[in-house]
């Protein structure tokens, strides 16, 4: 089932565009987005939001990068 995207990923430029506007299930905590080798970490705004063609979007701002152990 999919869920309608509810979030909308601010900087990290190596992020891709077509995943920064994406459903997340708990918008109060942090997130983190999984590619390749890293993660990218987001962090929840108190209170800046976006608007898209489906509504209103919680804004997350990156704030770092962590690589998997090999």
């Amino acid at each position: 089932m999919a869920h309608t995207p509810n979030v909308l990923l601010r900087g990290g430029s190596v992020v891709p565009h077509e995943e920064r506007v994406r459903y997340v299930a708990d918008t109060t905590e942090k997130f983190k987005l999984f590619l390749g080798n890293r993660y990218e970490h987001f962090e929840p705004t108190e209170s800046r939001h976006a608007h898209d063609d489906g509504g209103e979007l919680h804004v997350f701002e990156w704030v770092r990068r962590t690589y998997v152990a090999e």
